[in-house]
């Protein structure tokens, strides 16, 4: 075969120009660069013609013959070794002119048929054949043996699904050049196996799916944007302006107090936008999206079932699509690009104190993702008061723990309380004393000051997502999201997921003699009931194996509890609590990490199952199931510690047992708040510093270490290759984008840890603070370096995540009151203060906590081995409950200071619930979640866009008065074509 402007002669792959031309899709739509796979590896051109696919047709040579006369010659673009001269410009076609808009990536495994045709019949082997041939005629060789059976219907099982998925890549790809897209492929990559398709979108698709979409865009009018006058408005200026320092070095040229006129995009109405520079009006990522919206509408028809893109990429026919990035961000000759200033300005840890630029976000990766990181800056913003109000509790904590009178009545030796054995017969009698350290520790968590930061906490849960509202509204209007809702939804909401389809197109042909020609087929709830009905029973399967797991922890602390002080060595007996409690604390945390990941697939393949019909709800779906299971599984041994474990005990001589011998486990004389802020502590460090962190910068350079090993070149090789490759060939090898589900759910559990819980770890703020400042730069990196570029997507709220942190801030009222009355010692301190002391002092305090145990009353079996462990004869125990003595006349009974109490913490719910509830809500009243300035803005520009149509009308009716008078006074309009397309006033604006 020939191949222009170039001496060698090898076999190619489909050219679909015919298909072009066949379409009407504009000369040279479709073109080739690249080789595949041979036996001798050579440089293919955009200049060469290609063989089709080989297969029964016996007229290919015919049109071989016919596609090299439709062939482009493009040797102008290629240098004298081969070498593209446009490499450089990565995000080009080969032409150096048309723009990279959307690459899809595809594996070329060349069947065997092919193989051996091209090796025996290809004229350029001729001469290496002709020597073959007459050695082995010359050579006394034994014939080749014939291949096994089984390895050749392999192959031929290969070669079926290989030509397979060409035919339908061919199809796909005739169909897109329908549209109007440009295409070219490049099959001679420097990624072996590797294929891309490089997609261009001309102006005229462009313009006409702008259009379609409803894209803003903004015109040529500008106008000036007033700021408010009231005082809020100054103090934000003023505030704005004593921040200057930390805000990024971005968009330093663009003013900002002017904002230009943003309409729907018309091909009718073009002379009202500013299209000077037709490469800049629609942006990369604008472009991108508009590439991806006609992927999406277009299928594969000709195929058993229609496939439309995400079903020929979850089939292998593509191996992956994305859109370019812009540029490099490292090297000397890195050019300038918003990439880049990213990488510098956001995604450095050397610029962690500075604001995060938001603008540049959405415009190089859409309003969704610009969304994420507004509202995660938010988040950390709002921590600051919250971390520095919770530091405040604990200092307070430390200043007075020597004052506090229970604590010190504990620490006194000269109270020799005697209390009962903390588990049977292998734990003896223990002096209160030495619980000192325990009772001193968790006076700073449990002061009167938690109550305090309690409701603080809830009211700032409430400011922080009233605030999060009015800056979500502010981006809205400087992003022209105003008018983004419920419309441009419906005009894309018939975009159905390829697994729905199939599933459709299934039911279709089975129902096809029963079904009226005509009616629609659709899913419904009773096709899928049995994926419900799976979804139910594994979900509640898995809440079951979470309780399991947190009970299988329980009994391992009650029997290394026994077999602490079994020990023999001082050391471990004197520790048991600490280590009880630490080494429970890690064991639940791993089991949470490893729970988290597992419960992820889970919910994932359970929302396969059900089959959403969109994306939207297959998202909504998969993320209300993971969040369910992942906040299930983080906070269940939490809620356990704080309202169950020492509830559930019984007392000396009728303790409840579990699982045989097992003791229902105590807590210590000072609370389970201590406990409790030691698993909150563990599992928030640990998920953030190991979950969060490690996971997120481990896993990529453990994938990049282990493609290096693969790939046998040591780093300056790879640098070396890398300095080499295109732009599409870059970005083959980042991470692909997943979603931002997995950032959105590990913030929202955070945003549980704080909330919920903060009455027993005031430091929760300070901690998420820390980490959010990390997680920022860390996330920026990540999707700045590591990842594909997404595909940009308009959002103009948080979806459904809204509505998981408002319900976490009503949840968090409620439990943080619980946690205050029956979880600290508040309520009953607050009580023997005011109705039980003497002095109305705390003096007394601990001895009125204790009851009174007759060691006689201890079941068979149960008495310690050594009651002589302290020295002298027990006779009478001490034991935290409120119970009637041993000599009363019902011994044992829950006395009237027990139902007291009770009384006491219930109305404290109840009160503290409903005054918190009825100050958020008078907050959310308070403050509206529109600002005052962006409401006028948002009327002046209505105003302005009405004005523009007047002004556009009554140029028209001025036109059309001139045109009527010129054929008034014009006697012969010979020159005048009837067909001539009606001029459009041009309007200048100010």
């Amino acid at each position: 075969m020939e191949r222009h402007g170039d001496g060698g002669e090898q076999v190619g792959s489909v050219n679909h120009r015919d298909s072009a031309q066949k379409s009407g899709s504009p000369s040279g739509a479709f073109e080739h660069s690249g080789n595949p796979q041979q036996e001798e590896p050579s440089t293919m051109k955009t200049s060469d013609t290609y063989l089709p696919v080989p297969g029964e047709d016996q007229n290919q040579d015919l049109d071989a013959r016919a596609r090299s006369k439709e062939s482009i010659d493009m040797k102008n673009v290629y240098l004298d070794d081969g070498s593209s001269l446009y490499s450089q410009l990565s995000p080009y076609f080969s032409d150096g002119q048309r723009r990279v808009d959307y690459v899809l990536a595809y594996n070329i495994e060349k069947p065997s048929s092919i193989r051996h045709h091209s090796s025996r019949f290809g004229d350029g082997n001729f001469i290496q054949r002709l020597r073959h041939s007459l050695s082995m005629r010359n050579s006394r060789a034994p014939p080749q043996t014939k291949k096994d059976p089984e390895v050749t219907a392999q192959e031929h099982q290969t070669d079926y699904h290989e030509d397979d998925k060409r035919f339908r890549r061919d199809d796909f790809e005739e169909n897109l050049l329908q549209t109007g897209l440009e295409l070219e492929k490049d099959e001679g990559s420097k990624i072996p196996g590797m294929g891309f398709l490089k997609i261009h979108a001309p102006w005229h698709v462009l313009c006409r799916e702008a259009e379609f979409m409803k894209l803003k865009m903004p015109t040529k009018k500008i106008y000036e944007v007033k700021q408010g006058s009231n005082v809020v408005e100054k103090v934000r200026l003023f505030i704005h302006k004593l921040t200057a320092p930390l805000h990024p070095k971005v968009n330093t040229d663009r003013l900002q107090n002017v904002k230009p006129l943003s309409h729907p995009f018309s091909r009718e109405k073009q002379h009202l936008f500013d299209l000077s520079d037709r490469d800049q009006f629609f942006d990369t990522k604008t472009r991108s999206s508009i590439v991806y919206e006609v992927l999406k509408r277009t299928k594969c028809i000709r195929a058993k079932y229609s496939m439309g893109i995400t079903s020929l990429l979850a089939s292998g026919v593509y191996t992956s699509g994305y859109p370019l990035h812009d540029g490099d961000i490292e090297g000397v000759d890195a050019e300038p690009n918003d990439r880049k200033l990213l990488y510098e300005e956001w995604a450095s840890y050397s610029v962690f104190y500075k604001y995060q630029p938001i603008g540049l976000i959405r415009k190089y990766f859409g309003e969704k993702i610009g969304l994420y990181f507004a509202w995660l800056g938010v988040y950390t913003q709002m921590l600051i008061p919250a971390a520095i109000i919770g530091v405040i509790v604990f200092l307070y904590g430390c200043a007075t723990v020597d004052d506090n009178i229970p604590s010190m009545e504990i620490c006194d030796p000269r109270n020799n309380i005697t209390m009962c054995p903390l588990c049977d017969r292998v734990c003896s009698y223990w002096r209160l004393v030495t619980a000192c350290g325990t009772a001193r520790a968790s006076h700073l968590f449990d002061n009167p000051a938690t109550v305090f930061f309690s409701i603080f906490m809830a009211l700032w849960a409430v400011l922080f997502m009233e605030h999060w509202k009015r800056r979500q509204m502010r981006l809205n209007y400087i992003w022209d999201l105003t008018g983004f809702g419920e419309e441009e939804q419906e005009e894309h909401k018939d975009h159905n997921r390829a697994e729905y389809e199939f599933q459709v197109t299934k039911k279709r042909m089975r129902k096809e003699h029963k079904t009226a020609k005509g009616k629609k087929v659709k899913l419904t709830c009773t096709d899928r009931l049995p994926a419900y009905m799976t979804t139910l029973v594994t979900m509640a399967f898995l809440i079951a194996v979470t309780f399991a797991i947190v009970f299988g922890v329980i009994l391992y602390r009650i029997s290394i509890k026994a077999a602490l002080h079994m020990s023999t060595y001082p050391a471990a007996r004197s520790n048991v609590r600490a280590t009880v409690k630490t080494t429970a604390a890690i064991i639940n945390l791993i089991i949470i990490i490893i729970l988290d990941e597992v419960y992820a697939a889970i919910a994932r393949w359970l929302t396969s199952l059900e089959v959403p019909k969109t994306d939207k709800s297959f998202e909504e779906r998969l993320i209300f199931k993971t969040f369910i299971l992942k906040f299930v599984n983080a906070f269940t041994p939490i809620v356990y510690l704080a309202f169950f474990r020492g509830r559930l005990v019984g007392r000396p001589g009728n303790y409840l047992y579990v699982v045989g011998s097992y003791r229902m486990e105590e807590c210590a004389h000072a609370g389970c708040l201590m406990e409790l802020c030691i698993q909150l502590c563990i599992t928030m460090l640990g998920k953030q510093l190991i979950q969060n962190n490690l996971f997120e910068i481990g896993i990529p350079k453990l994938k990049k270490l282990l493609r290096r090993r693969k790939s046998d070149m040591d780093s300056k090789q790879e640098e070396e290759l890398n300095k080499t490759l295109q732009r599409h060939e870059k970005d083959h090898f980042l991470g692909p984008f997943v979603g931002l589900s997995p950032e959105y759910m590990e913030m929202i559990i955070q945003f549980g840890m704080v909330t919920l819980f903060v009455a027993s770890f005031p430091l929760a703020p300070l901690f998420a603070l820390l980490n959010n400042i990390i997680e920022i730069r860390l996330d920026a990196k990540k999707f700045v370096k590591e990842l594909r570029r997404p595909i940009a997507v308009k959002a103009k709220d948080i979806g459904i995540w809204y509505n998981l942190l408002r319900g976490l801030s009503k949840v968090a009222v409620i439990i943080n009151a619980f946690v205050i009355a029956f979880t600290s010692d508040f309520i009953p301190r607050l009580v023997y203060q005011y109705k039980y002391s003497p002095d109305g002092s705390m003096h007394g305090f601990i001895n009125h906590t204790l009851s009174y145990f007759n060691v006689s009353d201890f079941q068979t079996g149960t008495e310690p081995i050594d009651p002589m462990h302290l020295g002298y004869k027990v006779e009478i125990c001490r034991y935290k409950d409120y119970r009637e003595p041993p000599w009363s006349s019902t011994p044992y009974e829950l006395s009237k200071e027990f139902w007291a109490i009770l009384a006491v913490r219930l109305a404290f719910v109840i009160v503290f619930q409903n005054v918190v509830m009825l100050m958020s809500d008078f907050v959310d009243w308070l403050i509206p979640d529109i600002p005052k300035d962006i409401s006028l803005q948002i009327h002046k520009e209505k105003i302005l866009m009405v004005e523009l149509f007047m002004k556009e009308e009554q140029g028209k009716r001025f036109a059309a008065r001139d045109i009527n008078q010129d054929n008034c006074t014009s006697p012969s309009p010979v020159n005048q074509s009837p067909s001539q397309p009606r001029s459009r006033p041009v309007t200048h604006f100010n």
